[in-house]
């Protein structure tokens, strides 16, 4: 995420804190927003864990605990799926928004 995409999201909805480092979410927080496909308004589940790239520390997608009924490819365990962080497009104050093409 961008300095000036997270001062957007944070002037716009008021969810992401400022430290020294700048903006951010701690995942206490994004383990209890529910996650909702753009596309159909569907519940996709929440956060269960988070994938990062130890080469470049950033973090590449969200492990999310699946809400029954979603048919997709899922992680090697059951009943949860991996959605690229590319796919978020917004971050609220309880649910994490998905873009169509990131949902299963």
């Amino acid at each position: 995420m961008t300095e000036a995409y997270a001062r957007e999201l944070n002037r716009r909805f008021g969810v992401l804190k400022t430290g020294k480092k700048g903006f951010f979410v701690t995942f206490t927080e994004l383990k209890k927003k529910d996650i909702i496909c753009i596309g159909d308004g569907r519940l996709l589940g929440r956060v269960t864990d988070l994938v990062f790239d130890p080469a470049g520390g950033q973090i590449t997608a969200l492990i999310v605990s699946a809400s029954s009924g979603l048919s997709c490819i899922f992680r090697g365990e059951k009943n949860q799926m991996e959605i690229a962080w590319r796919h978020i497009a917004c971050i609220g104050d309880d649910v994490i928004l998905i873009s169509p093409n990131g949902c299963c």
